[in-house]
């Protein structure tokens, strides 16, 4: 209750005075307030708009949905915004790349600086369409919550496909360049804003994140989890920060004395902005239990810099603020601090000049899914492809083959090759799509699903709309109330064709003069089925749902939040109608609500056969899913829980068809799409060629048939160690990084990180290091390699170093420069890496970076430096023996 009033009191208090908002100034008029001057210097601007709030006005400012201030010409702010791989979530088709993980693995610095250059002109466009519509709510801002810079120690993380891989230099190099692309290079404004998150120490399980503690050691602190915060934080400049929802070291991590204050501020001097992970501050005092109510916890995390609260629902910790400052928690002083920085960020994007002034502000939308976004598209998931085995040189395919079959959950499947957070292209392409469009009609392409991901029934599409009907008129009877809970008179009454809604935010209507927040809907139909068969109904919603079947509730997912997909499968009767009633309600963010149809079909074994008995070659596209894998997901699959994976073997029942299409004597190729590491261990004994596509973004599919028919070469390298099982790991919410990642696990994994074949060979010779190697000094090498194949490809040149002498806890090796180069056949190149101090260094016993006197060894190749690599010549080495005194690295 307390809450409830202090909200009130905060929405009278804020609307108070309100008048018709002023039009800002045009370029060379006066402007009636100084922050509203283009001229003046954006921190005097900000101090003056500042000085001119309420501190219930200040404190509404501090929530990610912030609202207008009508009497200052003030518009209305939502901070929400994401674009992990391309504009996302919002209701305008958009380009979408290959998932993070994806992405990572191309090793290509240029290629992620150009996608995210790409990603911030569409994330422009899209705002400034927006804002001439009128619209500034969820996804139509200009802050964009991404990077997903965390490490991804473990992959039975569902979100580690967010990230870019378990290395903190790889993901530190790549999440510097998205930031450069996404915050542009002018010297006054930023294009958009990349966000650092989740800072720090996050990664899983998803099942326990809100009251989970995290306890490590400062050596596992420094050297594995905060160095990618550093380069973006650091280095790069990113403009915001997002809190993670676990504690560390006994505290919430947006309420971290040593996180927030002591690093964050203090030594790295960060000037941006930070926002909570969304209904976070919640858990201070929900979950977490470190603070006794919501008025210590508002106080606590801003008094930690933690400038904005996200939630989801309308429970916010920051409406007590009001309370904080009476209670003397907190000082209005205080709040400015964290006032001021929000608006320093939305005046450095422009937020309140004229478009003329403003050269990012005029990017027009025509730019948004053209042919050079769309062709970059494209490269990037050629690039991400990376080639496990080719025995025999199975691949790539020759042309002219007179028959492929192609199977799997994931060939023809549009929605598994988008990830999460990701936005919706006009085109997409799957796999068996492309395969298509490669080979022509001369080859016959036999298509069989086979299985579903975990299990050995699939589900075949239905178009069910055509079998439903109300009072004689085709479809759904729809009822849309006010409110979530059904009730008062229905608002809108209209018959639906079909339901498959995505509706992106809630200034959006779900009915007519109904907006999609705070909304319920009754559906009623007739089913008449036309033949007796399994079937089953299947539902995608956020928020709730629920589905009868003859007034029986068969499927209830009335209390869920967010998004999920549930199912129900049931014998139907030909001409033997059925009464449907289904019930929806949404909160807020997103509304999305789709029904259909499947058939229910058992695999057959020997009529797979039989398809498959005379073709040429077969491709399986298996592995698993977006859909499966990802945030706190309501799924009921074996092998996943809770949006994490309990196992990281490829589903049984895959493996179970790939046996019997091998005892075809066919080459089977086995494609996998995945945001994480599969143990596939059957797969790599017996098929003579492995592919890892990932979750591959608009273009997948054209890009697998490329690779699979030779018209691109791979050169993708694994962003991750593929372990041979689970049981190779640490348990998973055990965060100490002993036996984790290729820089300390001992074992034999089943593919090592930096993984990756060719169709054609490399060869490295003349390392050279080409400066004195003195402690402060940066050290120069180069290496050779030249194409000794008879094809043009790409190779991925690595460079590790490693503390041969070291005492303590050490990397067994670590990566230091990665550099993707082109070679035509037999071409050489030299290539060049600069190491710095810091990359010399190591941290000493009291985890403290060091650059130390003594023997430091360099590998550089295609690879890992592994015994056999080294041994073979793919990998070279140098010794470079560090002189001077020891010197601090900050």
């Amino acid at each position: 209750m307390k809450l409830v009033t202090t909200l009130l009191g905060l929405l009278l208090l804020t609307t108070s005075g309100a008048q018709q908002r002023p039009t800002p100034p045009a370029a060379g008029n006066a402007a009636e307030f100084p922050f509203q001057n283009p001229d003046l210097p954006i921190d005097q601007r900000v101090d003056d708009l500042v000085s001119r709030l309420t501190l219930p006005e200040k404190v509404s400012q501090m929530l990610n949905a912030s609202p207008a201030i009508d009497r200052l010409g003030v518009p209305a702010y939502n901070w929400w915004n994401e674009a992990l791989h391309g504009v996302a979530r919002t209701s305008m088709k958009t380009t979408v790349f290959p998932q993070a993980i994806g992405m990572a693995a191309t090793f290509d610095k240029d290629a992620m600086l150009q996608m995210a250059t790409i990603t911030s002109d569409e994330a422009r466009a899209v705002h400034q369409e927006y804002v001439r519509r009128g619209e500034r709510g969820i996804y139509q801002g200009l802050t964009f919550w991404t990077p997903n810079i965390n490490i991804f120690r473990d992959p039975r993380w569902g979100r580690g496909q967010e990230t870019y891989g378990e290395d903190p230099y790889l993901t530190g190099q790549l999440g510097s360049a998205l930031v450069k692309g996404f915050q542009g290079d002018d010297p006054k404004y930023l294009k958009i804003t990349a966000c650092a998150k989740h800072f720090a120490v996050h990664s899983g399980p998803e099942s326990t994140r809100h009251e989970f503690n995290a306890q490590i050691s400062d050596y596992d602190l420094w050297d594995t989890y905060l160095p990618a915060f550093r380069d973006l934080i650091v280095d790069a400049k990113v403009a915001g920060v997002m809190c993670a929802y676990n504690a560390y070291a006994g505290q919430p991590c947006c309420g971290s004395d040593k996180l927030m204050n002591d690093i964050l501020y203090a030594k790295w001097k960060f000037k941006g902005y930070v926002t909570s992970d969304c209904d976070g501050l919640n858990d201070f005092w929900q979950h977490h239990k470190t603070d006794p109510d919501a008025a210590t916890a508002a106080a606590n995390a801003v008094l930690h810099g933690t400038d904005i609260e996200c939630a989801t629902g309308k429970l916010f910790t920051y409406n007590s603020l009001l309370e904080s400052v009476q209670k003397k928690l907190i000082t209005e002083e205080q709040l400015n601090v964290s006032v001021k920085r929000l608006y320093k960020i939305r005046f450095q994007l422009g937020m309140f000049d004229p478009v003329e002034r403003v050269k990012y502000a005029r990017i027009p939308l025509s730019v948004v899914e053209s042919a050079p976004h769309q062709a970059h598209a494209l490269k990037m998931a050629r690039e991400s492809i990376v080639l496990l085995k080719n025995e025999q040189h199975t691949l790539p395919l020759r042309q002219g083959l007179k028959k492929i079959a192609v199977l799997g959950p994931n060939a023809d499947n549009e929605s598994v090759q988008l990830g999460n957070y990701n936005g919706f292209p006009t085109d997409i392409v799957t796999p068996l799509e492309g395969i298509r469009a490669k080979v022509g009609p001369s080859t016959e392409v036999v298509y069989v699903q086979g299985v579903d991901y975990a299990s050995n029934i699939v589900y075949e599409p239905l178009d069910i709309n055509k079998q439903l009907a109300y009072n004689g008129q085709p479809g759904w009877h729809a009822e849309y109330f006010r409110g979530t809970s059904l009730e008062g008179p229905a608002v809108a009454i209209r018959q639906e064709a079909g339901l498959d809604r995505y509706l992106a935010n809630v200034k959006m209507e779900i009915a007519p003069g109904l907006l999609a927040e705070n909304v319920s809907a009754r559906y009623l139909a007739t089913f008449t089925p036309e033949k007796t068969e399994e079937l089953a109904l299947q539902i995608s919603g956020d928020d709730g749902y629920r589905l009868y079947v003859d007034d029986k509730l068969v499927l209830d997912h009335w209390t869920g939040r967010g998004f999920s997909s549930n199912q129900h499968v049931l014998n139907v009767t030909k001409g033997q109608p059925l009464a449907l009633r289904l019930e929806y309600f949404q909160v807020d963010r997103r509304t999305i609500l789709k029904f259909s149809g499947a058939k229910v079909v058992p695999m057959n074994a020997a009529n797979i056969l039989a398809r498959v008995q005379d073709a040429d070659a077969i491709v399986f596209v298996g592995g698993i899913s977006p859909k499966l894998e990802g945030e706190e997901m309501n799924v009921k699959v074996p092998g996943f829980s809770g949006g994490d994976r309990t196992t990281i073997g490829l589903p049984a029942v895959q493996t179970e068809l790939l046996k019997v299409l091998h005892s075809s004597g066919k080459p089977v190729v086995l494609a996998l799409m995945t945001g994480s590491a599969i143990a596939c261990p059957w797969e790599v004994a017996h098929l003579p060629a492995i592919l890892n596509t990932w979750y591959g973004g608009q273009a997948a599919g054209t890009a697998l048939a490329d690779v699979l028919f030779g018209d691109y070469n791979p050169a993708g390298r694994l962003p991750v160690t593929f372990y041979k099982s689970e049981t190779q790991l640490p348990a998973f919410d055990n965060y100490s990084m002993a036996g984790r990642t290729y820089r300390y696990f001992t074992g034999e994994p089943l593919f090592p990180f930096g993984h990756g074949l060719s169709y054609t060979t490399f060869q490295y010779s003349g390392f050279k290091v080409l400066s004195k190697a003195v402690t402060g000094q940066p050290v120069t090498v180069s290496v050779q390699v030249q194409n000794t194949g008879s094809r043009a490809g790409d190779e991925v040149v690595q460079l590790y170093v490693r503390h041969p002498g070291a005492t303590g806890r050490v990397a067994r090796h670590a990566l230091a420069g990665f550099r993707r180069v082109s070679l035509s056949a037999g071409q050489k190149k030299t290539v060049t890496f600069t190491l710095s101090p810091r990359q010399l260094s190591r941290l000493n016993a009291q985890a403290q970076r060091v650059e130390a006197p003594g023997k430091v060894q360099l590998f550089a190749g295609g690879s890992q430096p592994l015994a056999a690599a080294v041994a073979a010549g793919r990998v070279r080495k140098a010794d470079l023996l560090l002189t001077g005194a020891p010197k601090p690295i900050n």
